[in-house]
């Protein structure tokens, strides 16, 4: 495909957490699609700087930016700095804190810590975003979700609570910004264990589909909705085999 003929040619996107697993993916699929890619860590710069190799290697542009998202001044800071770089059009809301913890064991750090980094943090991207984009066309946030978040159990609830907030903070948010800017979500299911463990046949028992998501249905995702028809906002798209059905 020509480069011109490339869906996401012409955009600078930020996908925060970008420089590893889930935001790899997304920034490698968004690269190839034609996108220049922002990639914002928080303290894992060698392999931000790989992923930006690679990117680079296709003929984009990339860029490696550092933040930790549990500091309200360094999330606040992060778009301005972004914008200097290059003036995005799209923001992807990534990265995430995801600890296993039920209610009567989560301490007042860990509700914090969700809070801030799951939910905080998006909402002062955004809002900073759509302070700061003068595109013609309309600009987009993703927000990253879980299938938890539409159907909150009492497992990992630190974590559950704030992506049902996130789910929430989407629909108002595309609200708020609309016609300008667009802003859906996407509630993944299994897809990629947090560490690398085997992939164990119980966590995909209650998954219609009967088995885990590929990388490559989250990569044509991302790029669809990085691309698809403006008239889209306020969605929430479950990639997860039907899990919250169940």
């Amino acid at each position: 495909m020509s480069e011109e003929k490339l869906p996401l040619s012409g955009q600078s996107i930020l996908i925060t957490g970008g420089a590893r697993r889930l935001g790899k993916v997304m920034a490698l699929a968004a690269a190839r699609a034609g996108a220049d890619v922002i990639l914002h860590h928080a303290h894992s710069p060698a392999d931000a700087e790989d992923a930006a190799a690679q990117i680079s290697g296709m003929g984009r542009k990339a860029w490696v930016v550092e933040a930790d998202l549990n500091d309200t001044n360094q999330t606040q800071d992060l778009i301005g700095s972004v914008f200097s770089l290059s003036p995005i059009s799209a923001l992807i809301n990534n990265a995430a804190i995801f600890k296993s913890v039920d209610l009567a064991n989560t301490s007042l750090q860990d509700w914090n810590e969700h809070l801030q980094i799951n939910l905080t943090a998006p909402f002062l991207l955004g809002q900073a975003f759509a302070a700061q984009y003068k595109g013609q066309l309309p600009g987009r946030i993703i927000n990253m979700l879980d299938w938890r978040a539409l159907r909150p159990g009492k497992d990992h609830f630190p974590y559950t609570i704030s992506k049902s907030a996130l789910a929430a903070m989407t629909n108002s948010m595309a609200l708020a910004l609309a016609p300008d800017i667009i802003v859906n979500g996407i509630a993944l299911g299994a897809i990629l264990p947090p560490g690398d463990e085997d992939f164990s046949p119980s966590l995909i028992k209650n998954v219609p589909m009967q088995r885990w998501s590929k990388l490559e249905e989250l990569e044509e995702l991302i790029v669809w909705l990085l691309s698809s028809p403006a008239y889209i906002t306020g969605e929430i798209i479950h990639l997860d085999g039907g899990r919250h059905l169940v």
